[in-house]
């Protein structure tokens, strides 16, 4: 699988305060991130995949939220996130 334990320990250890931080936003929009991505890359392959496709936007749409809940409370985190993830706005 391409999202493992290990994996999540270390985006949630980066965009996190530590690896066990798996609920502040930071580190949710970090694991969407790596999600869509990852469901990108499979659909340069796949064009006719429309449940991934679907799934793709609904993640980027959860991603949406979270950012503005981001720039909503605290814009200093918003824009961290923003340059560290290289995430267009």
């Amino acid at each position: 699988m391409y999202l493992d334990t290990a994996k999540k320990k270390e985006i949630f250890g980066e965009y996190g305060t530590s690896d066990q931080d798996t609920g502040s936003a930071e580190s949710q929009i970090a694991l969407f991130t790596y999600r869509i991505s990852h469901l990108t890359e499979h659909l340069k392959k796949h064009p006719q995949d429309f449940n991934t496709s679907r799934s793709m936007k609904l993640l980027i749409g959860k991603r949406r939220n979270l950012l503005d809940y981001l720039m909503r409370n605290d814009i200093n985190r918003y824009r961290a996130i923003i340059e560290k993830l290289n995430i267009r706005r």
